[in-house]
């Protein structure tokens, strides 16, 4: 019977103790599994590109305009509504953008360019609620830097950011997102950065949590009572 009182009262005030973030977890692992991450992302917004078409002779006018410059570490070639485009990546992490027919440099882009490639990439006719230039990393976004912040004014208060040097939509932010982001930071016990499962609160919260369904394991046997059957007359 001592083991049944010891395992009570470390299943009881445990449960107490951390009741709350197991509440938590539950509530949110549930929302985790019921909302598709497609629409946390936004990815049913995306407008589709049309196939690439790209000639040796356009390929060689952009390699001569980069003659005498510093050598990317890689290429990419995207075809975007507004023409076709390559994007140099560089050894020190920057990038650039680049007309790929003419070789013209289009990077860093300004604001009206970087909404004409949100609208051309989102599914969207809502007006623009502001426009701003993001030179730091937050817990919304964690992309390439500087980048546009395009927000429209609609009711899921979408935001898309476009890389300023890159020229891509590096990211699309509503308020399903910001909901999402919010309850995994609940979810993870990490409240300022929203992305980090290996601290130590989360730690020794779970090993409480461990400990007290041990507990709770070991009542069953006491707690379970079996009812013995009556002889037949």
């Amino acid at each position: 019977m001592r083991i049944a009182w010891l395992a009570s009262f470390v299943h009881k005030w445990l449960a107490l103790i951390i009741g709350v973030q197991i509440f938590i977890w539950i509530a949110t692992g549930l929302f985790f599994t019921v909302v598709p991450i497609e629409q946390v992302r936004s990815e049913h917004r995306i407008r589709e590109a049309a196939p690439l078409h790209l000639s040796v002779a356009d390929l060689a006018t952009f390699s001569s305009a980069l003659a005498g410059a510093e050598a990317p570490i890689r290429l990419t070639v995207e075809n975007r509504p507004e023409g076709a485009r390559i994007v140099a990546d560089y050894a020190d992490g920057s990038a650039a953008l680049f007309d790929a027919r003419t070789g013209a440099k289009l990077s860093p882009l300004d604001a009206e360019s970087a909404l004409t490639i949100a609208r051309s990439r989102i599914i969207t006719e809502a007006p623009v609620a502001s426009s701003e230039l993001i030179t730091t990393a937050s817990p919304e976004y964690r992309g390439a830097l500087p980048a546009w912040r395009i927000a429209f004014d609609e009711p899921s208060k979408l935001a898309v950011y476009v890389g300023a040097n890159n020229g891509q939509v590096t990211a699309r932010r509503s308020e399903l997102w910001r909901g999402y982001d919010f309850l995994w930071a609940l979810h993870i016990m990490d409240y300022r950065d929203h992305e980090n499962f290996n601290h130590a609160p989360i730690i020794i919260v779970s090993i409480l949590a461990f400990l007290s369904t041990i507990a709770g394991i070991a009542l069953i046997p006491y707690r379970f009572r079996w009812r013995r059957k009556k002889p037949a007359a």
